[in-house]
């Protein structure tokens, strides 16, 4: 098992702005620069799946597996031999708006997977929270 994981935290957005953030799947192409697009039907709630298209890269699947609005959301991605789960963590603090998004991966290939997927995400983690802050911040 491999697993990553980074916190930052914020006075200038709220848990809701930045669960609203997610929530709306559909626009993180505005605010996620190492994607084309995503896509969801539906709502943001545990069981549903949304596409999500990597730049320079194939269409992934992706499921939520749990959802707490406003707290915290887990989604999962499976590779051949390999899963992927992204765990989102939002805290309320008395010096801000604590996030935390972890990523592991387990499975028999897992290591390969860390190569060509989950270690480019996790060296790209602090930017991408900076720029999920930013963006929640003008909703």
């Amino acid at each position: 098992m491999w697993t990553r994981s980074h916190s930052i935290i914020t006075k200038k957005v709220t848990k809701e702005q930045i669960w609203q953030l997610f929530a709306n799947v559909n626009n993180w192409h505005t605010w996620d620069k190492g994607i084309e697009f995503a896509k969801m039907e539906g709502t943001f709630t545990a069981g549903n799946y949304f596409i999500l298209r990597p730049k320079g890269g194939p269409n992934v699947k992706i499921k939520l597996v749990e959802t707490t609005e406003n707290r915290s959301f887990t989604d999962f991605t499976k590779f051949p031999l390999a899963k992927m789960y992204g765990e989102h963590l939002f805290e309320e603090t008395e010096n801000g708006l604590k996030m935390t998004s972890t990523i592991t991966v387990k499975g028999l290939l897992s290591f390969l997977w860390v190569k060509i997927v989950a270690q480019k995400i996790a060296d790209t983690m602090p930017n991408d929270m900076q720029d999920q802050v930013n963006a929640a911040s003008r909703l």
